[in-house]
């Protein structure tokens, strides 16, 4: 569970690491103009530091995340050997997608279809990271360093906190939404591709 200092998406309702052989196939998220509110409560989002270390009200949710992990984790194996890293991992991607309200099954088969767990992964349209967003993202949310956007963490709470707007733009059609993120709003491949990757992740 994550904690209600964290959910702050009330606020919108209403509203060069590796080489050319490893770049990732992934769409454009497209510029587009953000009125004051959005751009803020986006801002502000991006801009809380809060550590990922899950919060849980009681020991059956505590059980249920550690299950998760596990399972999680035996299926991640191959892409991440090291158990420490494939925790640091999917911790966070837990973390965040829970304070984006979004679902982690979703975002892990995302993530495969972005950049297959390739923390460096760079599209042909210069898209950086786990979950390939767009440069222009870190200068119209946060300070202009794309370069952060090869951060574990940073990556996964700006992709998520897009994914989160777009899915708010597209008054919760989860179809477009996807569409949108990867720049081919309307197209049927990318949604169905991330739709049958997250069956992988499901239980």
């Amino acid at each position: 569970m994550v904690s209600r200092r964290m959910c702050f998406w009330p606020l919108l309702a209403g509203l060069g690491l590796l080489s050319i052989h490893e770049r990732a196939a992934a769409g454009r998220q497209a510029e587009e103009p953000l009125v004051d509110s959005v751009r803020s409560a986006l801002s502000s989002a991006i801009a809380n530091h809060a550590p990922p270390v899950p919060e849980f009200s009681d020991t059956e949710s505590r059980l249920v995340y550690l299950r998760w992990l596990g399972a999680m984790g035996d299926r991640l194996r191959k892409k991440k050997p090291d158990w420490n890293v494939r925790r640091e991992f999917l911790q966070t991607l837990w973390y965040e997608s829970r304070r984006a309200g979004l679902d982690p099954t979703l975002v892990l088969g995302l993530v495969q279809v972005e950049s297959n767990f390739r923390k460096f992964a760079v599209s042909s349209v210069g898209a950086r990271g786990y979950m390939q967003v767009m440069p222009f993202w870190t200068r119209v949310l946060g300070d202009g360093d794309a370069g952060k956007l090869f951060h574990m963490q940073t990556n996964l709470r700006f992709g998520c906190v897009i994914l989160r707007h777009y899915l708010d733009r597209e008054r919760g059609d989860l179809f477009l939404a996807l569409g949108r993120y990867n720049g081919s709003r309307g197209k049927a491949p990318y949604p169905n591709a991330v739709f049958g990757a997250s069956r992988h992740w499901q239980g």
